[in-house]
């Protein structure tokens, strides 16, 4: 596998984005849940600790990869045979990925600010705050929600294609030799 995408199937720099990306926002997703639902300051606290540099991480890369798209790589040509709604979804579910990152990373961003948190969470003393006491708290858990539900429909969609269609689909978007 090259660096860069072909017409049919992507590279290895946008097959490692991916599959880092979707590794580190499944343990985003997972510690993000947990510490919504946690009592216990201490033991949020730590979820935390392991759940904003995760968050930065996922920033990075998904930087990485929309300057490696506009500026360095090209994607794959669609899959032969599919109908062109399924394309313009396709399209638009990868769009919305980007936004609803970005808009998830920003409100935890301002959280953190306006909350005063990041000294207690990175080691320092005192109680959390209460963190739906801020407005940026909405728009991050129902951003959660909703990458939650687009990772079952992006997944959902690559299995179908898949298993259902048998067009190789996954496999334009998995590591190969």
């Amino acid at each position: 596998m090259g660096l860069k995408s072909t017409t049919d199937r992507y590279g290895g720099i946008a097959v490692s984005i991916h599959w880092l990306s979707v590794l580190l926002i499944v343990i985003l997703m997972a510690s993000g849940f947990r510490a919504a639902n946690m009592v216990d300051p201490a033991t949020k606290a730590a979820i935390l600790r392991l759940h904003v540099p995760i968050a930065v991480a996922v920033l990075a890369l998904t930087i990485l990869r929309i300057v490696w798209w506009w500026g360095f790589d090209r994607k794959p040509n669609p899959v032969a045979g599919s109908p062109h709604w399924q394309e313009r979804a396709a399209r638009a579910v990868h769009f919305l990925f980007y936004v609803v990152i970005l808009v998830m990373i920003a409100s935890g961003i301002r959280m953190m600010a306006l909350s005063g948190a990041a000294p207690m969470i990175f080691g320092g003393d005192g109680a959390l705050p209460d963190f739906w006491k801020f407005p940026a708290r909405f728009p991050h858990g129902i951003g959660a929600r909703l990458l939650l539900a687009l990772f079952v429909l992006h997944a959902g969609a690559a299995l179908y294609h898949h298993f259902v269609h048998g067009d190789g689909l996954l496999r334009r978007m998995w590591p190969s030799k």
